[in-house]
This record gives C-alpha cells, structure tokens and sequence, in this order.
C-alpha cells in the first residue's frame, strides 16, 4: 500500500516534527523526550492536568486534542503501540500545577502498565498525585458481565473531553475523576470493518477481508470481531451496530445522547453522513433526542476503511461536556 514517507522507522518522530511545526501556538514538543508534548498555552495554578496518550496512528487522536477545554498534554507511542512510561512521565511533570494529574488512557495491556509504571513514578520521584481513568467503550470487545476487559475505541474522545471540561472549571482531582468516569459509564461504541491499514514498516495488510465481506466489532488494531460476513448496505450496518450498544445501554424515550459518528481512516464523509442519518432516523423513531452530533474523523487505524457508532448517554451534567468549547488543532468547538 502507498504511503507518502521516507524512512519508515522515523515515520512517527518526523509527524511530531511537522505537527509542532504547524500548530506552535497550540503545542510544543519537550526537550526532555522527543514523544512528549504540551500545551502551549498558559494554564492556571492549582488547575488538575489531564494527560492522554497512546500509540500513533489514530490521528487525530491523541495529539489533536490538546488544547483549550481538552488535555494538556500527550505521550507519543510507535505505531499502534504504547508510548513507554519516561515521555509519560516527562509530560506529567510539565503539566503538574500542584492539584495532580489525571490520566485517560484506553483499555489496552501496553497502555495499562506503561501509564501504571508512570503514574507510580510521579508519586515516587516527585510526589504527584496521579488517577486513571481506563477507557472501555468497545461494546464487541468483551461481554456486559466483563465489561472491564473492554477496550477503549472511538469513546474516548468523550471521556477526553469530560476531563478537559472539569479541569478547566476548576474542580480539584476527585471530581475531575469523577466527571470522567461518568463519561466513561456512559458512553459505548460499536464499530464495523471494511478494508485493513497497513503499518509503514511492512506495508502489509493488518487483516484480511475479501472485496464483499465486512466484520462487525473489528478492533482499532486489526484485532478480530464478533462476526464476518457479506457486505450489507449502510442502513443495515448503522441498525446493527446501534442494536448492539442499545441492548448494552438501554436509552429511554425521551432521553438525550450525544452521536459521534466516526471514520476510520479512508472512509468519506459521504459514507459517514449516510450512516449518522439511519442514527438519527432510528433515535427518532424510539423518542432518543439527539443533543449533539460529531460526524467525522476523530479516532482512525490509519487508512482503514470502516466506521464506528458512538453513544454517550446525557443528563444535565454532561450535557454541559459536549457543549464546552474547545480550542485544539484538529477539534474546535464554539
């Protein structure tokens, strides 16, 4: 598969590199690790710091959402892989203002040691207080009854922005954990695979489907879903991954969700809009008021081809969250 790089092992420092050369006002790359960015906007004494991170790859998650009522600050991972825990910690110190640190991470086994090791290195070597919010939104990834072995997808945009809102309001940690969490609580994702991605290092297809085929539930990774099969039109698609997070989260009438509707990578727009209209007929039908819609590219596998279906259920508190503004490179919301 194309790419347009050089040196396939610099792929993800010579992104950074560009990245901090195209948005200086927003962020700016620490001299102590060369995976660790921070907001370069001025942020208040006493105000809780939220760090996210993960592998490259999903832009533009992690690095575009730094900024004005999101995070304030990024670790870097490889491709699809978990940034170790000295940019992590590197990050942490630089966006400590004495009130702690929230971390939002998703639901992978890298990411759950390397942000832990992390978050006990800022207790030991520096006496920041760390919490963690583990993203675990992925309906197809594990059973209700185990739901914490769910990865986190597409949601954590969500979560992301809870904790943005709360730490620029100024609540201490607990709440701002609490705000996340809640988010976290009610928020679920289903996705459906249509073409893989290739990494740069190999160009080689990270699964296989045939022309016709799709495979509901397949991870942000590659990793394997819940079900394979021929390609249906988009109507069905939307109703079966909506079934799926509805029968995981029941909605009643007359309540309010937040939708994102998200592209993997190569999926257009004209895809995406023709899957969050089936979303809106459907919620209408059963009285679900849609707050507000994101449609777009918010957390891709590179150049995967595919989408996902996001539900975060609202009341008034998180109501306020999606309505935040925000102010990062690659989301802005007045």
């Amino acid at each position: 598969m194309k790419k347009l790089i050089n040196n396939p092992t610099h792929v993800v420092d010579e992104m950074i590199d560009g990245y901090v050369k195209a948005h200086p006002s927003y962020i700016k790359l620490l001299e102590e690790n060369k995976r660790s960015l921070v907001t370069a906007q001025e942020t208040k004494e006493k105000k809780v710091g939220v760090l996210i991170g993960g592998g490259s790859g999903h832009e533009p998650a992690f690095m575009g959402y730094v900024g004005h009522g999101m995070a304030d600050g990024v670790a870097v991972g490889n491709i699809f892989a978990s940034p170790p825990p000295d940019p992590i910690l590197q990050v942490t110190k630089a966006i400590d203002k004495g009130a702690g640190v929230l971390y939002v991470y998703g639901n992978y086994a890298g990411d759950v040691m390397n942000f832990g090791m992390a978050a006990e290195l800022a207790d030991l070597e520096e006496g920041i207080r760390v919490e963690s919010i583990v993203v675990n939104d992925d309906v197809a990834s594990a059973p209700k009854e185990e739901i914490e072995k769910r990865r986190g997808i597409a949601g954590e945009f969500f979560v992301t922005k809870a904790a943005g809102v709360a730490a620029d309001k100024g609540y201490d940690l607990d709440e701002v954990v609490r705000i996340a969490q809640k988010a976290n609580d009610n928020t679920r994702t289903m996705g459906v695979g249509l073409s893989p991605c290739s990494l740069p290092q190999t160009g080689e297809p990270s699964f296989l489907l045939e022309e016709n085929e799709m495979e509901i539930g397949l991870g942000h990774h590659g990793e394997p879903g819940v079900e394979k099969g021929e390609l249906l039109p988009a109507n069905d698609v939307a109703d079966r991954l909506l079934q799926d997070i509805l029968n995981d989260m029941p909605i009643e009438k007359d309540e309010k969700v937040a939708v994102l509707v998200n592209g993997l990578g190569s999926t257009t727009r004209l895809e995406l809009y023709i899957m969050f209209r089936r979303v809106e007929e459907i919620l209408n039908k059963k009285g679900i008021h849609i707050h507000r819609s994101f449609v777009g590219n918010y957390s891709t596998s590179l150049e995967m081809g595919g989408c996902s279906i996001t539900l975060m259920k609202l009341d008034d508190e998180l109501t306020e969250v999606v309505d935040y503004p925000a102010d990062c490179p690659m989301y802005v919301q007045k």
